[in-house]
């Protein structure tokens, strides 16, 4: 007996043709459940805290997720910004700082809201200063202070690099001069440089001091032209680095295309933290279109292994880390420190809207969401106090009385 369509569909061959169809499935077509934007290009800079990144493209996640990536290596922080801006990248790594100052339209930033749904990495940065200085026996920020202040009074200051004016490398050169009693903004002269371009400049005698990611602190130590002073996560334990970044307006009309790149990413960076996938992830990040950087100049500080260049080796357990101790967890309190440090450095003259730009900003309610699809477990508060390693404890209730409570600072 001939069954028309209709019929079939109006009788028991319906719940036949539903049968596995997914709960919540509203009657679309399967491809309404993809990424708006299956095209995503996303920048990078050549640091190694962007080997999630590189890995969720080399190990075929994206495409498990349904994003098309297209990995776009870019020349400078200023650059990334700009082109995430542009819309010419729709996702990338990027400082921590800088979606703070492209929605506040701070340090040359174009007005342009961004937001933080997840982070990259924690730790694994370092403030190299030259053999000159080690050979002067400096290795705190107090022991610099006198040559710093002989400097400024000869007229001819101090020179410190950092990667960009609002990010992670500028606050962390900044609060370690600090704790040494040196004014970052008066005392010396702080310029910006490319990450990949910091030993080169060091080569020159261009500067005294940089602070950048790896491997250019392990390089600088293997060329033989500085030494590490500090690591990043001895003044900030566990601290947060690069993040994940993307325009408001494009997670607004993309939420699907953005949480599957984050869940690709948040794959990878399960990956990257089996200690046994190092080396391969060391060899991938340091092919010419990501990194360029030899193997072994990148993997020894992955694994954990500091070699300081001036006589100190040794095991360190707060090497970078990719996923584990809940590093992708965007924590407010983190964005409420970076104003408190535009606020410390006169980057804002009046205090800044602490509670609403955060809120915009990080979105830690993205990544639950995306973190429990997953079976990530995640931290049940967005807010924590922080220990630095002058012993002074940030509390993110009070962050105007944070930032006034410094002797040094640039609050006018």
């Amino acid at each position: 007996m001939d069954v028309t369509r209709r019929q079939f569909v109006k009788g028991t061959g319906a719940a036949t043709l539903l049968a596995g169809v997914p709960m919540g499935w509203a009657g679309g077509v399967y491809a309404q459940d993809g990424p708006e934007a299956p095209k995503v290009r996303i920048g990078i800079i050549a640091l190694t805290d962007c080997s999630s990144i590189v890995m969720a493209h080399e190990l075929g996640l994206f495409k498990k997720h349904g994003i098309e990536s297209t990995i776009s290596k870019e020349a400078s922080w200023a650059v990334i910004r700009d082109r995430l801006t542009l819309g010419e990248n729709q996702a990338t790594h990027m400082l921590l700082g800088i979606p703070y100052a492209a929605t506040m339209g701070l340090q040359g930033s174009p007005v342009k809201p961004m937001i933080i749904p997840m982070y990259l990495n924690r730790n694994g940065q370092a403030i190299t200063l030259t053999r000159a200085l080690l050979d002067r026996g400096v290795k705190t920020p107090a022991q610099l202070k006198p040559l710093a202040m002989e400097a400024k009074a000869k007229g001819a200051p101090m020179t410190f690099a950092m990667t960009y004016p609002p990010g992670t490398h500028a606050m962390w050169t900044r609060y370690w001069l600090g704790a040494g009693g040196i004014n970052p903004d008066r005392d010396v002269t702080l310029i910006t440089i490319p990450p990949a371009q910091m030993v080169a400049n060091m080569k020159v005698g261009k500067m005294d001091g940089y602070c950048v990611g790896e491997p250019w602190g392990a390089r600088a130590i293997a060329d033989g032209i500085g030494f590490t002073a500090v690591t990043t996560q001895q003044i900030w334990k566990d601290h947060p680095e690069k993040v994940l970044a993307f325009t408001e307006e494009f997670v607004q009309k993309n939420p699907k295309t953005v949480k599957a790149v984050m869940r690709a990413v948040l794959e990878a960076s399960q990956w990257n933290d089996k200690l046994e996938n190092r080396p391969r992830m060391a060899e991938v990040v340091g092919q010419p279109q990501y990194v360029n950087a030899a193997k072994e100049i990148i993997l020894g500080r992955m694994l954990g292994d500091y070699d300081y260049g001036d006589g100190r080796k040794e095991k360190d357990k707060y090497y970078m880390t990719f996923f584990d101790r809940q590093t992708n967890f965007p924590l407010k309190s983190h964005g409420v420190w970076w104003l408190s440090q535009f606020r410390r450095w006169g980057m804002v003259k009046e205090p800044p809207d602490y509670k609403g730009l955060v809120d915009r900003v990080h979105r830690p309610d993205i990544y639950r969401e995306v973190a429990t699809e997953m079976g990530v477990e995640t931290p049940r508060e967005d807010m924590k106090k922080e220990m630095f390693f002058d012993g002074v404890t940030f509390d993110p209730a009070e962050p105007e009385k944070y930032a006034k409570s410094f002797a040094v600072h640039t609050m006018a």
